[in-house]
């Protein structure tokens, strides 16, 4: 049995025990496995992956090194653990969001995607709003919304640019990177609903669940090559 297949294996095992930790209650044992899950993951392209990119591998270390400080969060100050830990969600977002910017012509869109840019816009700012006006009443101090301001920004940028390069290019690659950034999101969004509206076992299986899914497809869009963009409207 090669390296890969049994990291995969390990890192089914290790949400299979997560799961089942959560749902009986052993939310600490389960907090940690899941902080295991991701970082197996990285390593799982490691090995895995041949040709690999850079931006994508600084994602894959920046959201790795966040999920493994939750395992030390007890040892460090709240503010410390809060600030370190977003921060490098945050700077592992724009990685992903640079690795899919680069194959992505901003001539083209600007010129093809005018509504298209619209409508996202108006609706980025619409949920960053409404996350806002969920988190502001449960954060204390203003660095703090600060931070989930940014974070929520740069994630939202994260799946506009993973659908503008879906329309660019049209093939089974940005489409994997569109599905991954969609999990992503949709698995932020349950979390901050884990977090700040109801402490459902449920919400926080859902929210982890769609994060593996997301690496599933980034892991998939990693092993692709960028074939020539179709939809070129304009040129």
């Amino acid at each position: 049995m090669n390296k890969s297949k049994i990291l995969v294996g390990l890192v089914l095992l290790i949400y299979a025990l997560f799961a089942i930790f959560q749902f009986n209650g052993y939310e600490l044992i389960a907090f940690n496995l899941r902080s295991l899950l991701f970082p197996f993951v990285a390593l799982t392209y490691f090995v895995s992956v041949k040709e690999k990119s850079l931006f994508f591998i600084l994602f894959l270390i920046l959201y790795s090194l966040s999920e493994l400080l939750a395992i030390i969060s007890d040892k460090l100050s709240y503010s410390v653990d809060y600030f370190l830990g977003n921060s490098l969600y945050i700077l592992a977002y724009l990685m992903l969001f640079i690795e899919i910017c680069k194959s992505i012509s901003l001539t083209h869109v600007l010129k093809n995607f005018k509504i298209h840019l619209i409508v996202l816009t108006a609706l980025n700012v619409y949920i960053v709003y409404v996350l806002q006006v969920i988190i502001g009443p449960h954060v204390e101090l203003s660095y703090e919304y600060f931070i989930e301001l940014v974070y929520n920004i740069v994630m939202l940028l994260l799946l506009t640019s993973s659908l503008l390069n879906y329309f660019y290019r049209d093939n089974k690659k940005s489409l994997y990177l569109f599905v991954g950034s969609l999990c992503i999101v949709f698995s932020e969004v349950i979390s901050v609903a884990y977090l700040y509206v109801t402490k459902q076992n449920l919400l926080n299986f859902i929210a982890v669940s769609l994060a593996l899914l997301a690496f599933y497809f980034f892991y998939q869009q990693s092993k692709l090559d960028n074939e020539a963009r179709i939809n070129m409207l304009v040129d």
